[in-house]
């Protein structure tokens, strides 16, 4: 049988996680790897790619479901990829999650690790995101179903990037990643741009005013919001930002971004403050963190915790260590172990996590830490580095 030629296989016995969302089964001598499936479950399926020892596939049909199978609390589950494991009980979750880590360190590294020490699972399964950035687009996702009826592409939607498709959008009504008011300013921005005929970005063309929208919420209740627009319009610009600012008065930080470039980062533009504070503030335990439109921080803060915690364990210093945090964004975890070692020195290349990163040291009462701008390699030479007892990156 030709390598490349697309056939079924029936009756495919799912039998473990692999990684990235997929399952394998056995066929012959290949190793058939399947999204959408969870172990125990028994499918029909085609396959895309074929290889000598391996092959990709996707469902044609259930056989049998697995007994763990749960039913997926989000109506996008299943097309969005944002979530892969809904139908996955989430001690499974983590059950599977272990295997892999254990897989890549024996399987594909060769090391032999003599102690696992359990995953640290999070108390909360949704919900919990303190950032997400949705897509408008004018060119929406459609299933083969979608396509066979009938429909067309082109739609105004605001969503997540399709897998694997750069230029088509899933339109999204409810993320249950981030906690409202995330949701409820997604929609009324997309059905105000709908009622008052705004453009929604050209992903091909690169035209069109909409462009991504940035939402951060706080676990201290803090909402930011950056719109980020793909043309110079102020006018249009204006009137869409002052009905959001009406609608949403607890917008904490509310801004505006206008990038005409080819590709979507803002960390090389300005972001313009339209309403309230130019940051918003994130907690974990007694220290305070100030988070602006373009500052990096970790997307989860009650697992930021618990992972700074088992750094901070692991690391057991004695209170006399310099700590060296390379790459330290806005100095989160530099300042989470300020307490337990006698200096922090933080370096980072993007200027405004620089800025943030010494506000933060400054609005928890910090003496004993610095941060510095710039390349990590070219800083971090012999003379930089004379005493690393202990080096974080």
């Amino acid at each position: 049988m030709s390598k490349r030629k697309r056939f079924d296989i029936e009756e495919l016995h799912i039998e473990k996680y692999a990684a990235e969302g997929k399952c394998i089964g056995r066929y012959q001598d290949k190793v058939v790897f399947v999204e959408g499936v969870i172990p125990g479950d028994v499918v029909d399926v085609y396959v895309s790619k074929s290889k000598k020892d391996w092959a990709e596939a996707g469902v044609k049909r259930f056989i049998t479901e697995s007994e763990n199978r749960i039913a997926p609390f989000c109506m996008h589950f299943g097309i969005c990829g944002g979530c892969k494991w809904q139908m996955l009980p989430y001690p499974l979750q983590l059950d599977y999650k272990e295997q892999q880590v254990k897989d890549q360190l024996v399987r594909i590294g060769k090391i032999q690790v003599e102690e696992y020490l359990p995953i640290k699972g999070c108390t909360q399964t949704a919900w919990y995101r303190n950032k997400l950035e949705f897509t408008f687009s004018n060119k929406q996702y459609l299933s083969s179903a979608d396509l066979k009826s009938g429909m067309s592409f082109d739609k105004n939607v605001l969503g997540f990037h399709a897998p694997r498709l750069f230029d088509k959008v899933i339109d999204i009504e409810t993320c249950h990643l981030q906690a409202e008011p995330s949701n409820h300013i997604k929609n009324f921005i997309r059905d105000f741009a709908f009622q008052h005929h705004i453009t929604f970005y050209d992903i091909r063309n690169h035209i069109g005013l909409l462009r991504t929208l940035i939402i951060r919420v706080s676990s201290t209740g803090e909402i930011l919001v950056n719109m980020v627009f793909g043309e110079k319009d102020l006018e249009k610009i204006s009137f869409l930002m002052q009905a959001v600012h009406e609608k949403f008065p607890e917008i904490t930080s509310l801004n505006y971004t206008i990038n005409e470039k080819m590709n979507d980062s803002i960390y090389d533009q300005e972001v313009v403050l339209f309403a309230g504070k130019d940051s918003i503030e994130e907690k974990l335990e007694d220290f305070v963190f100030k988070i602006s439109p373009k500052s990096f921080f970790q997307t989860n803060p009650l697992q930021t915790v618990n992972l700074y915690s088992i750094v901070r364990d692991f690391a057991d210093c004695n209170g006399n260590e310099i700590l060296y945090d390379l790459y330290c964004g806005t100095g989160s975890i530099g300042i989470f172990l300020s307490k337990a070692v006698q200096r922090i020195i933080g370096v980072e290349t993007v200027a405004d996590a620089v800025a943030d990163a010494r506000l933060n040291a400054a609005a928890n009462n910090l003496q004993n830490v610095r941060f510095y701008e710039g390349d990590v390699i070219k800083i971090c030479n012999d003379a930089f580095l004379p005493y690393t007892e202990i080096l974080i990156s």
